[in-house]
């Protein structure tokens, strides 16, 4: 689905609609955990990686990249030796940010339900 210049709205349920692609950017584990960590405020990569237990190189690297296609991350690489890159959010990623952090303050808040569910049919299948 080709956006033309004026503004359209996205068609998630259509196969062919790129917002497909956005939507899996931002609520992969990682995007969010990355878009939460960065509302905060500006990150260098190893410091990003330890704020986001569990993260591999590999796979910050390739949510950071993704998240900045999208417009919602801004890498800054400062021209000094060694290299010194930091990332933080565009004004478009604060917006997006903000409803992923609500979402996660949702499940924290509620975990003890969720668990409690998780356990009741855990043990409901053993029997």
């Amino acid at each position: 689905m080709a956006m033309s210049p004026k503004k359209q709205r996205g068609e998630l349920f259509s196969v062919a609609c790129p917002s497909r692609q956005v939507l899996q950017n931002v609520t992969s584990r990682w995007g969010v955990l990355v878009l939460v960590a960065l509302l905060e405020g500006t990150y260098r990569f190893s410091d990003l990686r330890r704020k986001v237990g569990g993260v591999s190189e590999k796979m910050l690297s390739q949510t950071l990249q993704a998240l900045e296609a999208d417009g919602f991350v801004l890498r800054t690489a400062h021209p000094v030796v060694p290299p010194h890159v930091e990332y933080s959010l565009t004004p478009m990623g604060t917006e997006v940010a903000r409803e992923v952090d609500s979402l996660a303050d949702w499940i924290e808040g509620n975990l003890y339900r969720i668990m409690k569910q998780r356990n009741a049919r855990s043990a409901a299948s053993a029997h």
